[in-house]
């Protein structure tokens, strides 16, 4: 299986990753070649074995790859859940920080819609103790933290199950959602860009989140800094459409003053 340019500017990194970050790399190698071995990853990653072998295990004990005697291969049934559990731990501490700041633009009585990314998760989470706020959502994983959230109302855009994301997508039964008031609307994107505005690398996401977007008096988009300057292969809301971005202190400063100089609110945590 061919790797791909982000799995080889991984395996690129110095040996001196930090712990999270080298484990996150190597669950990202076994998932893009399907195996690898013990001796493989200490050579790419510049550690001893002992501690090669502490990692898969760990990755294991999360089920992000199966251990095999010398080596690891890539869970197979679990495929969508491996690529979920990876894209949560990317900018897990950027994520909190932009989810906190999102949540803090929500006040009670509030009709919000959450997109699927794992930022809106992280907003999701600091909504738990809100009074008569309603979400609309097509994430299965919004759904299931705001369980224990009896005074948060959730509303499910209907679709077909898409198991990379844990979300919904075909967006059925939008008409219905056109009677809600939704103040205010929290999208993730793989990327913004200037011309192209939030994209998303999945064409059924986006076409979710397009009509989503529409029917939000206010777009906010929730964006760590790796995300600047990325082009995906739809786009779902123009510059025109966005009125706020939430973002993190990696973000590019010339970027940053041109969403600005363009009217576009830009919060940075």
């Amino acid at each position: 299986m061919k790797v791909s340019e982000n799995i080889q500017k991984q395996m690129e990194l110095p040996p001196d990753l930090y712990l999270a970050e080298r484990r996150r790399a190597i669950a990202e190698l076994v998932q893009a070649q399907g195996r690898a071995t013990v001796a493989e990853l200490r050579q790419r990653f510049g550690v001893s074995e002992v501690t090669i072998r502490a990692d898969l295990q760990a990755l294991a004990e999360q089920k992000l790859l199966v251990r095999t005697h010398g080596g690891a291969v890539a869970t197979g049934s679990n495929a969508g859940e491996l690529a979920l559990a990876l894209r949560r731990q990317r900018q897990v501490k950027e994520k909190s920080r932009i989810g906190q700041a999102g949540a803090a633009q929500i006040v009670d009585g509030d009709a919000v819609f959450l997109d699927s990314s794992s930022t809106s998760l992280a907003i999701a989470y600091h909504l738990k103790q809100r009074r008569f706020v309603t979400v609309v959502t097509n994430s299965l994983e919004i759904v299931h933290e705001l369980l224990d959230a009896p005074a948060v109302d959730v509303v499910m855009v209907g679709g077909a199950l898409q198991r990379e994301t844990a979300s919904l997508v075909g967006a059925y039964g939008l008409e219905e959602l056109q009677s809600f008031n939704l103040q205010k609307g929290f999208f993730g994107a793989h990327g913004i860009d200037a011309t192209a505005g939030l994209t998303d690398v999945s064409a059924d996401e986006a076409a979710v989140k397009r009509p989503l977007a529409a029917l939000c008096r206010q777009v906010i988009a929730v964006l760590d800094a790796t995300k600047w300057g990325r082009v995906g292969v739809a786009s779902f809301a123009s510059l025109e459409q966005l009125n706020v971005i939430i973002t993190d202190a990696g973000a590019p400063a010339s970027s940053v003053a041109h969403m600005r100089a363009s009217g576009i609110k830009v919060v940075i945590v």
